[in-house]
């Protein structure tokens, strides 16, 4: 049985969305962060960062949200969630999953933690940073804009729906609060792409099961 070790919302989301699109039997097993299970040593056994997600598929422990789509997406080929290995469509995902996961979320977490970038108790200090990486955010936001721009297709890679869709789904919404720059949903060609995401059966149950509210984009 594979296990899904998640919180609401967090980055655990794109995966869960990704083993409901699979259709494979799956065990959510919630990490709750609130009351710190993330950093107690159980948890730690299988990721020794504290962060969430972890999958458990067998005796295969992993951590890294792009590692776990791209285990998932190669491991259900059936599925064609990933171009055929080799191609120049397989290399743009690649591009795109880990620009998603190195740049973008990389600075999604600066941007929500600005204080483990600065000495502790310096406010004046944080509000910077995060006013920072909110501006890189919007950087963030154009690319994906004039990528779906300029192939016009209704998915990240086009007319191929893949795992990179998850993901970018998940970081999109993560911007639904910010304030002094637009959210993803306010792009003129991320919007309907959120629409159509919150379309899918996939994205919807996900979305049920974690209860999580609107706005949801």
């Amino acid at each position: 049985m594979v296990i899904l070790h998640y919180f609401p919302s967090n980055a655990s989301f794109a995966p869960h969305v990704l083993l409901r699109e699979l259709g494979v039997p799956f065990e959510l097993q919630l990490v709750d962060r609130t009351q710190g299970a993330h950093k107690a040593p159980e948890y730690l056994k299988l990721n020794p960062n504290g962060l969430i997600p972890v999958l458990v598929d067998g005796d295969l422990v992993l951590y890294e949200t792009a590692a776990i789509l791209l285990h998932l997406a190669d491991s259900h080929p059936q599925a064609a969630l990933v171009p055929a290995l080799g191609s120049a469509e397989r290399a743009m995902f690649y591009k795109w999953l880990f620009w998603l996961s190195n740049t973008m979320q990389a600075t999604m977490m600066t941007y929500f933690y600005p204080e483990r970038s600065v000495d502790a108790g310096n406010a004046a200090a944080a509000a910077q940073v995060k006013e920072h990486a909110q501006a890189r955010l919007g950087d963030c936001l154009r690319q994906l804009d004039e990528l779906l721009a300029d192939h016009c297709g209704p998915w990240l890679l086009g007319t191929r729906h893949s795992a990179a869709d998850p993901l970018a789904f998940m970081l999109c919404r993560w911007t639904r609060g910010f304030v002094g720059s637009p959210p993803a949903r306010d792009y003129p060609h991320i919007g309907p792409y959120l629409q159509r995401m919150l379309e899918r059966p996939a994205v919807k149950r996900a979305i049920e099961v974690e209860k999580l509210l609107p706005p949801l984009v």
